[in-house]
């Protein structure tokens, strides 16, 4: 009997064994089916990453030829800027010389004019204008002018004489 029993017990006990490893076979398989899943996810990982760093070194180096290409025309820019600077420097001088000249043969038309013939003139021009005109002239013949000139008007000349340049019109307007 009890060798009976001991049969019994290794035939259950091989029955088992004989399934333990059928089921570790069976997970064996399982298990290596998973490692290729997870390779095969490493690989496309590791595609997906060189192509993303393929990517943004593109990138990288596209926006470091726009970099460039804004320095270059940020100093484009900045010399064209300096360039007009001193040409609007240039051109106020030489609209300043034009003016000086204007002046001075304006004057020199005044002073060469007959005093009577100049206050009629004044006379008719704007106050300010009238008082830039004589702000140039010598003090002897702006005197000349004004004692040939209507009082009222050669009183409204010398107040905004008196004020000094610039000689701006305040919305007067001579009738």
């Amino acid at each position: 009997m009890r060798a009976l029993w001991m049969l019994l017990m290794a035939t259950l006990l091989c029955a088992e064994t004989i399934d333990c490893r059928q089921i570790f076979e069976e997970r064996k398989s399982e298990l290596l089916k998973e490692i290729e899943k997870i390779d095969e996810a490493r690989q496309s990982f590791e595609a997906l990453q060189a192509a993303t760093n393929t990517l943004f070194e593109k990138q990288k180096t596209t926006l470091q030829e726009k970099e460039g290409n804004l320095a270059k025309t940020k100093e484009e820019i900045e010399a064209k800027e300096k360039n007009i600077a001193l040409m609007l420097e240039e051109n106020k001088k030489l609209l300043e010389q034009i003016e000086a000249k204007k002046n001075d043969k304006l004057d020199e038309t005044y002073v060469k004019m007959k005093d009577a013939s100049a206050a009629a003139i004044i006379e008719k021009l704007p106050v300010h204008e009238g008082a830039a005109i004589l702000f140039t002239l010598p003090p002897k013949k702006v005197s000349q002018i004004m004692a040939k000139m209507d009082p009222q008007i050669a009183s409204e000349i010398t107040q905004s004489l008196k004020k000094g340049p610039p000689f701006v019109e305040n919305n007067e307007t001579k009738e």
